[in-house]
């Protein structure tokens, strides 16, 4: 198995510096927004970024950060492909970008996209970043983004969000 090109890994090495716009606390990458970095039969740099839902409003910002650091690093002539098949899940989040989501007050997906809890609409109590008190309410499906849901720790009464299963 051949090592990397050069030039993808210089692109990997700038795209993994780019902080989320919305929840600076991880990247791209660990978000697994940037989905691929490769070199095309033209020798053209591709990169294929898929947005985390329909209509995010940061999608176009990304795009832009993405194309500020690729030509930051003179990776040479790329090109920026919206992947949008298959759709970006939570899933996609990396442990790295889950533990960084944690640390920063954000209680990652807690579970599958698939899971059966999640298709039934099961009300789950998530231990609060701070306290880490199980005993939570949500008090919102959508929080300061729609990707999230705000919730409230009835013990040391602080609100979180909670990074959802999409």
């Amino acid at each position: 198995m051949s090592a990397e090109p050069p030039r993808v890994a210089a692109a990997w090495h700038a795209l993994a510096q780019l902080e989320d716009p919305e929840i600076p606390a991880v990247t791209l990458v660990d978000l697994g927004i940037i989905r691929s970095v490769g070199v095309d039969a033209a020798g053209v740099l591709e990169v294929g970024i898929s947005p985390t839902y329909t209509g995010c409003p940061a999608t176009e910002v990304i795009r832009g950060m993405v194309s500020g650091a690729l030509g930051a690093a003179d990776v040479g002539e790329f090109a920026i492909k919206q992947l949008l098949s298959p759709p970006w899940t939570s899933d996609w989040i990396s442990a790295e970008g889950r533990r960084k989501l944690s640390a920063y007050g954000i209680v990652p997906p807690t579970e599958a996209v698939g899971s059966i809890r999640g298709l039934k609409g099961e009300e789950r109590h998530m231990a609060c970043p701070r306290c880490h008190s199980l005993n939570t309410e949500c008090i919102s499906q959508f929080g300061s983004t729609p990707c999230k849901a705000l919730h409230r720790c009835r013990e040391c009464l602080e609100p979180f969000e909670y990074f959802k299963c999409i």
